[in-house]
C-alpha cells in the first residue's frame, strides 16, 4: 500500500488544485495549525472551515513522513494519504494557504541541516503545495516566504520561517526525562544557528518594509521557556539576535506564531524585547499530549495553562478597535468544537518599538 501511495503522489500534486489567491483586501480572520498525521482523523478540519479563515497558514508536521532512504518513499506516501483526506483537501481547495515546514515533513525526527535527503524534500514540498515554477523555494535553499496583504494602516505581513534547513546540531541533554532537561539544553555558542546567514539577511529586509500587524511563523516554539525539547531558547544568542533585530529594524505589530508541541498555549516575553512579544502555539491537528505528561511542565513566561485536545489557532483582527483607541489582535486557541479554549487580546498601539 505505501508503495501504490507513494507512487500516487506525482499524479496528487499535479492535478490538486492551487487554491485561491491571497484577498486584495485587509484580513481580518487568519487560522493557523500545526501537526497534522496523515494515518490518524483529522475532524477538526470542519471547526476551521466554519471559522471561514480568509488565510489558513500550515506551521510545519503538515504530514508526518519521516524517510530514511534517499527515495523518500515515506514522504511522499505521507502527502499521496494528506491529499485524500477531505476536510484536508476541502480547505486548499477553498481557502488561500501558505505553508512552511517541521522536521516530520522535512523528514526526519528533530532534523536541522545535516538531513542528507533535505534538497529532494524541499521539492516535494513545493509540489505538494503547488508552488509556480518561478516561486524561489523551487530554485534556493529553505522554504522560508513572505506575503504582505492589505493597503497601508491595515496591512499585515506573514513572514514564515524556515527554522530547519540551516539549524545547527542540538546540544543534547544530560539528564534525559527530567523536566526542563528533557531532551537538549541550551548552547550559547556563537556558531550556533537557527536561520543562517542567508534567511537572517532576507528576513531583516522583510522587517524593514512597511506592516501594520507582522505575523512571525516559526515550527518551533520562540519565547516559551521551562522545557528541553526544541525551542529557540536552546540557543539563546539566535533568540536575542531575533529580539535586536525587530527593535534595530524598528519593526511593529510583530506577534508570534508556533507549532510543534501537541498542544495550545499563550506565552509572553518582557525582557531583552524592544516591546512585549506575545506568542500563539497551537498543535495539533491531530496531534496531542498527554494530560499528566503536560502537568509536569513548567511556563516561566506562559499565559495560562495549556489546552491539550485537538486544536487550531485563530487571528482575529479589529482594524477600528471597539472602543476607538485604535486596532486590536485577539489570539485564541480553538477547539475541535469551535470554542476558543484560550484567548489573549492586544492593542496594536502597544506593539511599537518606543
Amino acid at each position: 500500500m505505501r508503495a501504490l501511495l507513494a507512487a500516487a503522489f506525482t499524479l496528487l500534486a499535479t492535478v490538486a488544485l492551487a487554491g485561491p489567491p491571497l484577498p486584495d483586501g485587509p484580513l481580518t480572520r487568519i487560522a493557523f495549525g500545526s501537526c497534522a498525521d496523515q494515518e490518524k482523523p483529522q475532524p477538526i478540519w470542519s471547526a476551521v472551515l466554519d471559522y471561514r479563515p480568509e488565510l489558513f497558514v500550515f506551521a510545519g508536521d503538515n504530514v508526518y513522513g519521516d524517510s530514511k532512504s534517499p527515495d523518500l518513499a515515506e514522504l511522499k506516501a505521507a502527502y499521496a494519504k494528506a491529499a485524500t483526506i477531505e476536510g484536508y483537501r476541502r480547505l486548499r481547495d477553498t481557502v488561500p494557504v501558505m505553508a512552511t515546514w517541521d522536521d516530520h515533513d522535512m523528514g526526519k525526527n528533530d532534523a536541522g541541516a545535516d538531513y542528507p535527503f533535505r534538497a529532494e524534500s524541499q521539492r516535494l514540498f513545493a509540489d505538494f503545495w503547488n508552488l509556480p515554477p518561478d516561486d524561489p523555494r523551487r530554485h534556493r535553499d529553505g522554504v522560508y516566504d513572505a506575503r504582505s496583504v492589505g493597503p497601508p494602516g491595515r496591512r499585515v505581513q506573514m513572514i514564515l520561517l524556515d527554522t530547519r534547513s540551516f539549524r545547527s546540531p542540538l546540544r543534547r541533554t544530560d539528564e534525559h526525562g527530567a523536566v526542563g532537561k528533557e531532551r537538549y539544553l541550551p548552547d550559547p555558542a556563537p556558531s550556533r544557528t537557527m536561520l543562517g546567514d542567508t534567511q537572517w539577511r532576507w528576513l531583516e529586509e522583510r522587517l524593514r518594509e512597511p506592516a501594520d500587524l507582522r505575523l512571525i511563523v516559526s515550527s518551533v516554539q520562540v519565547v516559551a521557556d521551562g522545557h528541553g525539547w526544541e525551542r529557540w531558547g536552546n540557543f539563546p544568542g539566535e533568540r536575542q539576535r531575533l529580539y535586536d533585530l525587530i527593535r534595530d529594524t524598528g519593526a511593529a505589530g510583530v506577534v508570534l506564531l508556533s507549532g510543534d508541541r501537541h498542544f495550545g498555549a499563550l506565552y509572553r516575553e518582557t525582557a531583552g524585547v524592544p516591546y512585549p512579544l506575545t506568542e500563539l502555539t497551537s498543535s495539533g491537528i491531530n496531534r496531542t499530549t498527554p494530560r499528566k505528561s503536560a502537568a509536569k511542565e513548567p511556563g516561566p513566561n506562559r499565559l495560562g495553562e495549556r489546552y491539550t485536545e485537538v486544536n487550531f489557532g485563530t487571528v482575529d483582527i479589529d482594524w477600528a478597535g471597539k472602543d476607538g483607541t485604535g486596532g486590536t489582535v485577539t489570539l485564541s486557541v480553538v477547539g475541535q468544537d469551535g470554542t476558543r479554549q484560550r484567548v489573549e487580546s492586544l492593542r496594536l498601539s502597544d506593539l511599537r518599538v518606543r
